[in-house]
């Protein structure tokens, strides 16, 4: 089984893509490619579910599938911290920053075969066709998006039940996918909900902006092979008092990353600049 997907033993706590796993060179059209074959994923995902047999295990799965076709078109994937998920002995929030559609596509097969997961999610994407079999078969905890109050006593409640049940819950706080991170949309609602269930949080920085936003149909965007994808996770914090320390600590963590992330790719494109 690929190792991105096996148990805690023998797992390695970092993640490349190989050289040999990405053939975007002889990819003249990675976007096309890309979603032609993710598409395929899709129904066949969306066909089981439909039949009652999607389970995690296929969720995981499809993900992985998701993350090597990218592979497959050129992008480069690094992931750190990736034994983090397996450490835990208890369910988690995990709360990361939302850049494009590729963490929702890929971060599944990286913490479902841990522990039992699933999302925080706009209640319109339960509906979409094909999609939203695949979404519903994983319980997720929909909010409307018109009404903020009653979108945090969802969240509060169906979280709450969910983490003591035993599945872990992800959040993206920011309102809205962006390219950028911005502190002041970065909502403290993932806090919130750990706070109240008694459990810790796990930050994660993510740097996914090779899966552009698309036009008229935002996940279907371009790709672009020449951007890294960067996947970090931070150590679980156990949330205290307010959660006010913590949620700081987590914008951060994310900011620092990304900072980071950004040098490196600096780096990369102006050697001459950097001596």
């Amino acid at each position: 089984m690929d190792r991105l997907v096996c148990g805690n033993e023998g797992r390695e706590n970092k993640y490349r893509t190989p050289a040999g796993a990405r053939s975007g060179k002889r990819t003249p059209w990675p976007s096309i490619t890309f979603h032609r074959k993710m598409l395929k994923v899709y129904w066949r995902s969306s066909r089981l579910a439909v039949k009652g047999l999607y389970d995690g295990d296929q969720w995981a799965m499809g993900s992985l599938e998701v993350l090597r076709l990218l592979e497959s078109v050129g992008v480069q994937i690094e992931i750190d911290n990736l034994d983090v998920p397996y450490r835990l002995s208890e369910p988690c929030v995990y709360i990361g920053n939302h850049m494009s559609t590729l963490e929702t596509m890929v971060l599944p097969c990286l913490v479902q075969p841990a522990r039992n997961t699933t999302f925080i999610v706009k209640e319109s994407l339960t509906r979409f066709p094909v999609f939203g079999p695949i979404m519903r078969s994983r319980d997720p905890i929909a909010v409307g998006r018109s009404d903020p109050r009653e979108d945090l006593k969802v969240v509060m409640k169906g979280g709450q039940q969910h983490l003591e049940s035993g599945t872990s819950v992800i959040v993206f706080p920011q309102t809205t996918r962006s390219a950028t991170f911005d502190p002041a949309q970065f909502n403290t609602i993932g806090v919130k909900l750990a706070r109240r269930a008694n459990v810790p949080v796990v930050p994660i920085a993510l740097k996914t902006d090779a899966w552009e936003k698309g036009g008229i149909i935002k996940d279907f965007g371009p790709i672009r092979p020449e951007r890294m994808v960067h996947i970090c996770f931070a150590e679980p914090l156990a949330v205290s008092g307010s959660g006010r320390e913590e949620h700081e600590q987590i914008v951060k963590f994310i900011q620092g990353k990304l900072d980071e992330w950004g040098e490196e790719r600096s780096k990369i494109q102006n050697p001459k600049s950097n001596g």
